[in-house]
């Protein structure tokens, strides 16, 4: 089932993320919607918070990026609760963007080598380390568990030359190419 991605403004994308067990409600028809709607979007990841869920898990698929790095041929995964214990590596800039944040890229600086632990969805236990765009996207999802949306990375003077951009997506105002939830506040008058 294709669900709306939840666009900045919405609360559920700035709370910490709730870990989960094996027996959560509904969490394969959960991680098949999400891969439903991460493909629908043109996405390469989505974490459960995009679509309203305030849990720790997020999905990736970021195959269609192979021709930019061949290591992402395949590189097809679940992680939930997931941990990084380790950032290591030089600090890389890339571009980035986002399903929340439709029609917005920027240059985000992320180290280039991290390490994860996370339960697969069979729930089995995994510690693993991924480097160049793997670690890039892995981060990207994973700072969606902790509430955090990559514009947080910009520095100070470019926050304040792209709030009015934000404050325009929040509101509705970016071509609609797959279903969206705003969360638009009524004026208290």
């Amino acid at each position: 089932m294709i669900l709306p991605v939840h666009i900045i403004g919405s609360p559920v994308l700035r709370k910490t993320a709730k870990e989960i067990d094996k027996h959560y409600n509904g969490l394969e028809t959960i991680i098949f919607s999400m891969f439903d709607t991460m493909y629908e979007s043109d996405g390469v990841g989505l974490a459960a918070p995009q679509i309203g869920k305030s849990i720790r898990l997020f999905i990736i698929d970021a195959s269609p990026m192979e021709e930019e790095d061949s290591s992402l041929k395949g590189f097809k995964k679940i992680f939930i609760n997931a941990r990084i214990t380790e950032r290591s590596g030089g600090i890389v800039t890339f571009e980035e963007g986002c399903l929340s944040i439709p029609d917005f890229r920027e240059d985000i600086k992320r180290e280039d080598q991290i390490t994860i632990e996370y339960y697969d969805d069979n729930f089995e236990f995994h510690t693993e380390q991924y480097s160049g765009l793997a670690a890039r996207i892995i981060q990207h999802e994973y700072d969606h568990l902790d509430g955090k949306l990559f514009t947080d990375k910009v520095s100070p003077l470019k926050k304040k030359l792209i709030k009015n951009k934000l404050l325009a997506i929040s509101k509705g105002k970016f071509e609609h190419r797959y279903k969206v939830k705003l969360h638009i506040k009524k004026d208290k008058r």
